[in-house]
């Protein structure tokens, strides 16, 4: 009975994930308003089931105004980057802080909780919407479509690779307080596949990188991303949640399947902006 539902979970897994990849495929290749509203559809997505976990369960998320403030900076920014102007992106984060203190202090003497539910909602917008703009601006950018498609690669790549290895020869636990199930041995393999992926893509389609540069970017990219796949971990095995939702069969919620990429895109941005 067991392996019977890991093979439904694994089915479950390949059919949703098979799916969803021309719908991703076709909006990094059309760009424009259709990259930006899969962007903005992945992180609204995101905020929500984020908050669900941080927040006491059964709390009234939506009424409360810090929290939709949350959700308004987090399309500002989509938004504004989407607009060609990356520089709103300090203006909404500094007015999110400053719209949320304000609110906090109104509603400080009826509910003293009002200030965790700032704190969480700043990390969140920083956490979720502010990664994932630099996806938009990464695909702005020179052979943009190249470097997205690259990094989701490398990321889903890595994150296959790890959790078949890890099942199959993992034997020492890589962070057993935050992920029981996660191996050394996953982890080594997870950052191998996406390794090849990376030398892969600069043999076909970027021959004038530096293979030094390649493997540079493969490789902190993959540590990123699963740094961000324990961080997430570490969210809900802070409030005892298994999954951040149920919307994508055999993945779980949205946030389980882009919680790598969320630490990937700012390392992936800063690398190919500034460095490479």
């Amino acid at each position: 009975m067991v392996l019977k539902t890991k093979s439904q979970d694994h089915f479950k897994r390949w059919l949703t994930g098979l799916t969803a990849l021309p719908v991703l495929i076709g909006c990094v290749v059309a760009g424009g308003l259709f990259f930006t509203s899969l962007v903005a559809l992945a992180a609204l997505a995101g905020l929500w089931e984020f908050f669900r976990i941080v927040v006491q369960p059964g709390a009234p998320i939506l009424r409360q105004p810090v929290i939709l403030v949350g959700f308004a900076a987090g399309l500002g920014l989509i938004l504004g980057v989407h607009g060609g102007r990356p520089e709103i992106i300090g203006v909404v984060l500094s007015l999110n802080v400053v719209i949320s203190g304000l609110l906090s202090l109104r509603r400080f003497a009826a509910d003293r909780m009002v200030l965790e539910w700032a704190a969480r909602q700043v990390q969140g917008v920083c956490y979720i919407p502010l990664s994932l703009s630099l996806l938009i601006l990464l695909r702005s950018s020179a052979d943009g479509v190249t470097w997205i498609f690259l990094l989701c690669a490398i990321i889903f790549a890595g994150d296959t690779t790890a959790l078949y290895a890890g099942t199959l020869w993992g034997r020492h636990r890589l962070s057993p307080a935050i992920s029981p199930g996660k191996t050394i041995e996953g982890s080594v393999a997870g950052l191998a596949a996406g390794l090849v992926v990376g030398l892969v893509a600069k043999a076909l389609f970027m021959p004038e990188w530096e293979w030094a540069d390649c493997i540079l970017f493969s490789v902190a990219v993959g540590v990123a991303g699963q740094v961000g796949d324990l961080f997430e971990s570490a969210l809900k095995r802070s409030s005892n949640v298994k999954d951040s939702g149920t919307l994508l069969p055999g993945h779980g919620g949205v946030l389980d399947r882009i919680d790598a990429l969320l630490f990937a895109a700012p390392v992936a941005f800063g690398l190919r902006m500034y460095i490479l």
